[in-house]
């Protein structure tokens, strides 16, 4: 029987009884519970195999929430909150008292965004507590962009998923930090670097980090497809090392035609980057379950949301 429900009204209850629930967001599939519930965010991270260092976040129905959340709001975060929110940013601030260690990794930092789902923002209007939600993908795997992603991962492991469709912005949320009140990017993602810094003015990116990371994102690994994956600028070439192979082609814009390739899934004919994001991990968990035996994917182009998806793919191929 499946998991996948639209009924708000059990995802409320499920939530209020400190079950988990998997919600729709623009960007991907959270795996969410209440804050203030220790079992609750205790089971994220051990349904998901998470780390406990890596800190989640925090999604609030409006940014009127956020002074109960966080403790001190910069006046860029409020110029970015009040620009960007409902919408694909993440904001690390100083996190208000009452926001447990276990959500922060024990930081003075909470993440704390307003996704942009009709969905999900419904649902927090409803609950009386704010929702933890990383990505409702085990630890390191391809993040899910569709209920069906969800179900195949955790359908023994949590009642419900809240049926929002496919997400239509496909990567998670851009994460922004502070320090001395000057904005730092902790992870590329679905609000371009150009669209922030239009705003406010040159951002610093400082986007990895292995211990202690001050934001999810920040791990070499992650993103990543259980088949072998290549990220390469030339794929031509990359196909020819691998003669006999069954192989898979994540392409941006335009087909390789090569008779060696199995199976090649095009991003974007029109060269929109922001549909090509909004399919990449579709693409990669539909090319991860066709028993290849390796995937070539083409390096975007180094702009807007081609970083972002760029960041994404370099962290799904990294081998150490």
């Amino acid at each position: 029987m499946s998991i996948i429900s639209k009924d708000i009204q059990k995802a409320i209850a499920l939530l209020t009884n400190e079950e988990l629930v998997a919600i729709p967001t623009e960007t991907v599939y959270g795996l969410a519970g209440n804050i203030f519930s220790e079992k609750a965010i205790k089971r994220i991270f051990e349904t998901k195999k998470r780390p406990f260092f890596n800190p989640l976040i925090v999604h609030i129905s409006s940014v009127d929430v956020l002074e109960t959340i966080v403790s001190e709001i910069p006046e860029k975060a409020k110029i970015l909150a009040n620009t960007f929110w409902p919408g694909s940013m993440t904001l690390v601030l100083k996190k208000h008292k009452d926001i447990p260690d276990i959500i922060t990794a024990g930081k003075d930092t909470v993440a704390v965004r307003v996704p942009n789902h009709p969905v999900t923002i419904a649902l927090l209007k409803q609950l009386p507590f704010p929702l933890a939600a990383p990505s409702a993908n085990p630890f390191n795997n391809i993040s899910p962009t569709k209920p069906e992603h969800v179900e195949r991962y955790f359908k023994n492991d949590i009642k419900m998923v809240l049926n929002g469709g496919s997400c239509i912005n496909g990567i998670e949320s851009t994460i922004i930090g502070f320090v001395n009140n000057e904005p730092i990017i902790y992870r590329l993602g679905a609000l371009a670097l150009e669209e922030i810094e239009a705003l406010i003015g040159k951002v610093e990116v400082k986007n990895k980090m292995e211990e202690n990371p001050d934001a999810p994102g920040m791990l070499d690994k992650h993103y990543s497809p259980l088949t072998t994956t290549i990220l390469t600028t030339d794929v031509a070439s990359e196909i020819k090392k691998h003669p006999t192979k069954k192989i898979g082609i994540l392409a941006f814009n335009s087909s390789f035609k090569n008779a060696e390739i199995t199976t090649e899934i095009i991003l974007s004919k029109n060269n929109d980057l922001k549909e090509a994001a909004s399919k990449l991990y579709a693409a990669l968990h539909e090319l991860d379950h066709l028993s290849l035996d390796i995937i070539i994917a083409e390096k975007m182009p180094e702009i807007g949301l081609g970083n972002s998806m760029n960041d994404r793919l370099q962290r799904a191929t990294f081998r150490p």
